[in-house]
């Protein structure tokens, strides 16, 4: 499981039984808890890509490689009166969890003078993950998160205008984060199936500090991975073809 900083780590870890280990490994520092391993990969999708590259790689030559990425942490939310939210997709506030049945590079591409252009539409790459449905679903029943795109930027939201155009491109985004992408491009360098899950700490818009909610989001945070233990538990990917 990757998170960006140690502190959201530390809120996933807390939802585990056993106590944390730290693990060194070549280039990556692990706390283990059980049968999972949780990194602080860094801020934003580049760091964060690099570091659990490094996990999976240093777990597939101990002959150990992971079955399942999770990219977790805290978000911005998408509020339901930002422009061009689709009905089908009302919001997350505040509190709330999200699991991304989309994972998005939103700001991967190019800006020209008709509009932002996705990388994929300059003919390079992909700008979408897709984590597995089943898994998805099962994750959202237990936590009670709301489904939908968790968009991945490198230049967080600060303003209402940028809010709205984030919105229009990306209709059923629910939330915003730096991390999620670069986790998914590792994941998917290894064959390895990648699930993203936040908790919303405050809007995503105008960066109003007083309304932010970031200690009560961990504690939601260490609440959803409570209730997913048995989920992840259970997991194995030989047994889902979505």
């Amino acid at each position: 499981m990757a998170t960006a900083v140690p502190v959201e780590r530390d809120a996933v870890a807390q939802a585990f039984a056993d106590p944390a280990v730290e693990v060194t490994l070549p280039g990556v520092r692990l706390h283990r808890t059980g049968r999972h391993d949780l990194l602080a990969a860094g801020v934003g999708p580049a760091p964060a890509g690099a570091a659990t590259a490094t996990a999976l790689t240093a777990a597939a030559l101990a002959g150990e490689p992971y079955a399942l990425v999770l990219s977790a942490g805290i978000a911005g939310g998408f509020t339901p009166d930002v422009p061009g939210a689709s009905t089908a997709s009302p919001g997350a506030p505040v509190g709330s969890l999200v699991v991304a049945d989309e994972i998005t590079a939103a700001d991967l591409g190019a800006e020209t003078a008709d509009g932002f252009v996705p990388v994929t539409d300059l003919g390079f790459g992909t700008v979408t993950h897709r984590p597995p449905e089943t898994l998805v679903r099962d994750v959202a029943a237990v936590t009670g998160a709301r489904t939908g795109t968790v968009l991945t930027v490198s230049t967080v939201t600060g303003t209402a205008a940028r809010a709205a155009a984030l919105r229009a491109r990306h209709p059923r985004a629910l939330a915003e984060a730096m991390e999620g992408f670069g986790v998914a491009e590792a994941a998917a360098l290894h064959g390895v199936p990648v699930l993203e899950i936040r908790a919303v700490s405050n809007p995503v818009g105008p960066r109003d500090r007083a309304a932010w909610r970031i200690g009560a989001a961990l504690v939601a945070l260490t609440g959803a991975f409570g209730k997913l233990a048995p989920v992840l538990e259970s997991w194995n990917p030989h047994d889902h073809t979505d």
